[in-house]
């Protein structure tokens, strides 16, 4: 068996701790997760799996509604920072659940779920994180055996079309007055390094992985799951002044920033 790459964020927890913080970056708390709350559609009572959880932002939204949530990452200092959240915020009343007091989380790779039980979860999500995972293949694969009969699978990334790492831009046309978005590499799949601390000749860093949108369609597919909907996210940010103003928003919402793909899993009886 071929050894995978360590695409774990340990190396750069910290980092990634201070750039996400206990609610989110804003736009997590504005645009991410607020839609992928929405298309999980997850009722009181449900069990939801979050793969590759980070500090489990998710997951403590999830519980505050019901939910019973479960995390699962790869870096062991995300974990920590994870049960040490939701530990500090148990101390409040907690909402009716099924037997749980605070959302689990589990320290696991997202390519190997073969740990957790088939067919627990009622949904799952994997949020701003499968472009930093290779392969996707057996995570799709995990997360299609822990679904129920028709669970449903919340995959939200940055848009490979428009927001590949390193290879695509903002320009501006001066003669039409017109901000665009520059792609100049989109259909075949690379890596790119994250650099924590630009700079620094030691500074931590994880990768980026890029693939083209039919990758995730195909592999999804091959998985088990078939997609019921894609949405395009835009930004929720607005320019107020400047002479680019009008030309900035007009380009915000023209052009995405997210996507974000709802599957169902398709189990043989």
């Amino acid at each position: 068996m071929s050894r995978q790459r360590d695409t774990s964020w340990s190396k750069v927890a910290g980092w990634y701790d201070q750039l996400v913080g206990e609610s989110g970056s804003e736009y997590h708390r504005e645009v991410v997760l607020p839609g992928t709350i929405r298309l999980l559609a997850a009722k009181p009572g449900e069990k939801v799996l979050d793969v590759a959880c980070g500090q489990g932002v998710l997951c403590r939204m999830l519980f505050d509604r019901g939910v019973i949530a479960t995390g699962v990452d790869a870096s062991a200092p995300l974990i920590e920072r994870a049960r040490q959240m939701a530990a500090a915020e148990s101390t409040a009343p907690p909402p009716p659940h099924a037997g749980a007091d605070k959302p689990t989380f589990l320290r696991g790779d997202a390519r190997d779920l073969g740990f957790l039980p088939e067919r627990q979860f009622d949904a799952a999500a994997c949020v701003l994180a499968i472009q930093n995972i290779h392969p996707i293949a057996p995570v799709f694969s995990g997360v299609a055996r822990v679904l129920k009969a028709g669970g449903r699978f919340v995959l939200v990334l940055m848009h490979p079309c428009f927001r590949g790492h390193k290879e695509t831009s903002w320009g501006w046309d001066d003669a039409k007055k017109v901000q665009y978005r520059r792609v100049d590499r989109y259909l075949l799949p690379r890596k790119a390094p994250i650099v924590a601390h630009p700079g620094r000749k030691d500074g931590a860093y994880t990768w980026s992985f890029h693939k083209p949108v039919e990758a995730y369609v195909k592999a999804l597919r091959a998985a088990g799951m078939l997609i019921d909907t894609i949405e395009e996210w835009t930004s929720h940010k607005k320019s107020d002044s400047g002479p680019r103003a009008r030309a900035e928003n007009i380009a915000r919402q023209e052009i995405p920033m997210f996507m974000a793909m709802r599957a169902v899993a398709l189990h043989q009886k």
